[in-house]
């Protein structure tokens, strides 16, 4: 019996995609989903194989068409994470100066000073929001004051990355991209304001260090500069949600596994990793092919769509042995939750460093958390896998 075209939409891949993704990664891993001409349609891709090679091949790239009406699908355009070289490469080559390990690593007080104050507001009280009141607002802080936003306007940057971060996703509605247009001019507004400040006086924060930034004689021009900014907050703030959120579910959804991380915080880096590998922040990325390719096995012409399911290959069986189990003490095998190639993600270490100190101090300060009854609520987008709310007592 042949497999039936996937289904992304379907409702029950909110909460738990990976056994369809199994089927379709043990029956067809690269499997063309659309019309028998191929005039219309995507290639999903399932295994860990091919997901890496796709990842690495410079066949693909990202595609040219416009993810959004016209303005805002071409200020999404300009995104360093939606360009192919050389503009990615030039990009890129820019904004490294700005995460490097020694200017992440000396966030790190900041950020545990950070987890505690929030975690404090809430500990009189036996109940939180994960999502709430931890998940989210520790990136947020943390995100503003790299950038040098007041404090009093971070409310306003959570609401601009929430409507920025659903127009990346699959079919955004009429609503969404009216809301995603409305935050990226406001936004770009915003921060145009924080960048002339900053040109005359520096301050030691993310903008100043994006317009010191160069190389070969090279300097980020003030859109590219804005563009950046949008980008951290858009789509960087919502992974690290996610994968705070998703990381917590999942260690209380296995008690045993808190426990270890309670009384072995040293594990805290491995238990990232694995907590990254077991559900994954962004479940597919897309690509174009640039020219025609083989991969595993299939023929892929050159412009048609290829969809990349890091979820699925985050649970191959052929990388990771009983990949459904989680294991925080698990081998050190890479997963690829923050991609591959000339597109990983560069805000990887400071999201890494942010979620060994959330899942080092969450089990210390709260060492009997326990899930609140009831249903989940799960993010409507297919992107970005996470669930809005995460009731808890303590």
């Amino acid at each position: 019996m042949s497999l039936p075209p996937f289904n992304p939409f379907l409702p029950e891949l909110r909460s738990n995609p990976y056994p369809l993704y199994r089927r379709y990664r043990e029956e067809d891993p690269v499997h063309w989903n659309g019309s028998q001409d191929h005039a219309q349609g995507s290639w999903c891709v399932f295994s860990h194989r091919e997901v890496m090679s796709a990842l690495k091949t410079a066949s693909l790239g990202k595609s040219m068409k416009p993810m959004a009406p016209e303005p805002l699908g071409a200020m999404l355009g300009q995104w360093m994470l939606l360009r192919n070289p050389p503009h990615h490469t030039r990009l890129r080559g820019l904004v490294n100066q700005a995460f490097t390990p020694h200017v992440v690593d000396r966030l790190h007080s900041s950020i545990q000073e950070i987890a505690d104050s929030l975690l404090s507001e809430v500990e009189s009280t036996g109940e939180m929001d994960v999502i709430l009141h931890y998940a989210s607002a520790l990136p947020l802080i943390v995100i503003a004051e790299l950038l040098g936003i007041p404090r009093r306007d971070r409310a306003r940057l959570r609401a601009w990355s929430i409507d920025l971060s659903f127009v990346l996703d699959v079919s955004p509605s009429r609503e969404a991209v009216a809301q995603a247009t409305r935050a990226m001019f406001e936004l770009t507004a915003y921060l145009r304001g924080i960048v002339a400040e900053r040109r005359l006086e520096r301050r030691p924060d993310l903008i100043s260090v994006l317009i010191d930034a160069e190389e070969h004689g090279d300097k980020l021009t003030e859109d590219e500069l804005l563009t950046m900014c949008v980008l951290l907050l858009g789509a960087g703030h919502e992974t690290t949600v996610n994968l705070i959120g998703n990381g917590a579910l999942a260690l209380l959804q296995h008690p045993d596994e808190f426990a270890r991380l309670r009384d072995d915080p040293s594990i805290a880096e491995d238990a990232v990793e694995e907590l990254l590998r077991y559900d994954s922040s962004v479940q597919m990325v897309f690509r174009e092919a640039l020219e025609d390719f083989t991969l595993g096995g299939k023929t892929i012409r050159r412009g048609e769509a290829v969809t990349l399911f890091i979820g699925s290959a985050n649970r191959d069986p052929e990388q990771y042995p009983d990949p459904d189990r989680l294991d925080l003490t698990r081998d050190r095998t890479r997963h690829i939750a923050f991609g591959m190639g000339i597109h990983f993600c560069i805000g990887a270490p400071l999201a890494r460093l942010e979620a060994q100190i959330a899942f080092q101090t969450l089990p210390r300060r709260m060492p009997c958390m326990k899930l609140k009854p009831g249903a989940l609520i799960w993010r409507s987008g297919l992107v970005f896998h996470g669930v809005e709310e995460l009731p808890v007592t303590f």
